[in-house]
């Protein structure tokens, strides 16, 4: 039935007057439901443990101050200033257990006390909440990829450095690495670095510390796959890979010493992938290096020339336009398998671009390594307790597929925000008994409902 005009407009007759008072009002219901979860999943013990031994966490204690950041990045934060738009809110308060939130000023301290040293146990305690997670999935073989990320920085940030960044080649940067867990999009290790270290000369030790994490996260009874992209075809990390038991994909770039252009010229017979795509597989590709490598050699069609057309040199007009592109691995997958398989790739773009446009990675709130290399620290961690809380709170599964992505249906910090914690509730004490009060929403009385019954049952 439709319904006359009169019914549906609502008449406004002049502006609000704006009043400021002391009440108990919040922005910030869903804080509740996420300040339970990390309760019970002993968060604050976690902290403790990691941070025991190490000086200089300021007055308000390694704990408090965690949770202030952690706090800000989930409602929204962005800079260390925007600690003064939340610090009254009684919800944000509860949150990060204080009486009175720490300023800015203090904040920024706190994070310039940071040493590497302090740096490693904000790891520690990041490698924690993942492992209690990653052990209750039953996920046989873990796939991980390795990737660098380029953060802008201001000209007088320390160890920053023109560098990778292809779309401002003059501004500063730092060039983090991460290792991302494709079936739960969990940061599985982050490393700081400055702007002008390239991703293969840099990556061995941040693989042999991350293989430490592994070993003792997952033990010997999963399996590991790594996926990586062309700066790390090089002789040091494939010898590396090759003396563990792992399996590896790595893209593989167009050196003249390979001469994968002759293979592609003498290749008659090409395994259809998609409908565009088709490759082949050669089984020991000759190396410099004094060892054979697996590699398969894909072909996509386009319909004009490209940048990428002109990598190999081989093209006549009559034969049609081709992209081409390399796999070095060691997996028992068929062309068209690996060929999904490093397509999978793509979702750590997306984590990242979360990591960025969600929770202020690519912020950088001082001008000191340490601290910026903490706040990087942080975010993750945000990331990875935001991951736990969607997966153990009833994250519905998704169909598994040759791309071996995220396991389940997660949502984006953004619609999480707009969803749970973005809510507007008041603190009443009826009988003297605290209560939360919001609007009786039925999509959000349906959403805090579910996620209180499943933080129920994890207890």
């Amino acid at each position: 039935m439709r319904r006359s005009r009169t019914d549906l407009r609502a008449r406004v007759n002049g502006d609000l007057q704006l009043e400021f008072a002391d009440v108990a009002l919040t922005s910030y219901a869903g804080l509740e439901l996420f300040s339970r979860y990390l309760r019970a999943t002993g968060l604050n013990a976690v902290i403790r443990a990691a941070c025991a031994g190490t000086s200089a966490w300021g007055d308000f204690g390694a704990v408090a101050m965690i949770r202030v950041v952690i706090g800000l990045l989930v409602v929204g934060g962005r800079r260390l200033r925007h600690v003064a738009f939340v610090q009254d809110d009684p919800l944000f308060q509860r949150f990060c257990e204080v009486q009175v939130v720490p300023t800015a000023r203090t904040v920024s301290r706190w994070l310039q006390g940071f040493t590497m040293r302090t740096v490693a146990a904000l790891q520690t305690i990041n490698t924690a909440v993942i492992a209690r997670v990653l052990a209750t999935l039953g996920v046989r073989t873990w796939t991980i990829d390795v990737d660098g990320v380029v953060v802008s920085t201001g000209l007088q940030v320390e160890r920053a450095f023109r560098g990778f960044n292809p779309h401002h080649r003059k501004v500063p940067s730092y060039y983090p690495i991460l290792a991302h867990v494709a079936e739960t999009t969990h940061i599985l290790r982050v490393k700081n670095r400055s702007g002008n270290v390239h991703d293969g000369k840099a990556s061995l030790p941040f693989l042999r510390e991350l293989w430490q994490q592994v070993v003792a996260t997952l033990g010997g009874r999963r399996g590991v796959r790594f996926r990586m992209d062309g700066a790390f075809f090089r002789e040091d990390v494939l010898c590396w890979l090759r003396g563990r038991p792992v399996a590896y994909a790595i893209k593989v770039p167009f050196y003249t010493w390979l001469d994968l252009q002759a293979e592609i010229r003498r290749q008659d017979t090409w395994t259809r992938v998609t409908h565009d795509v088709s490759g082949f597989a050669l089984r020991d590709a000759i190396t410099p290096w004094g060892f054979p490598i697996a590699v398969t050699i894909y072909r996509k069609k386009v319909r004009h020339r490209t940048a990428k057309n002109f990598q190999l040199d081989l093209f006549d007009p009559d034969d049609g336009y081709y992209e081409y592109s390399a796999v070095a691995s060691n997996l028992p997958l068929t062309v068209r398998n690996l060929w999904h398989f490093m397509a999978g790739r793509g979702n750590q773009e997306k984590t990242i671009g979360q990591l960025k446009a969600g929770l202020a990675f690519h912020t950088v709130p001082t001008n000191a390594y340490a601290a910026n290399s903490a706040w990087q620290q942080l975010v993750a961690l945000t990331h990875n307790l935001l991951t736990n809380f969607q997966i153990d709170t009833g994250a519905h599964e998704r169909t598994r597929s040759r791309k071996h992505t995220v396991l389940h249906r997660l949502q984006t910090v953004q619609t999480l925000r707009f969803e749970v914690f973005h809510r507007a509730a008041m603190l009443v004490r009826p009988g003297g008994i605290a209560q939360l009060r919001l609007a009786d929403n039925a999509a959000t009385r349906q959403r805090f409902r579910r996620i209180e019954r499943a933080l129920a049952r994890a207890a």
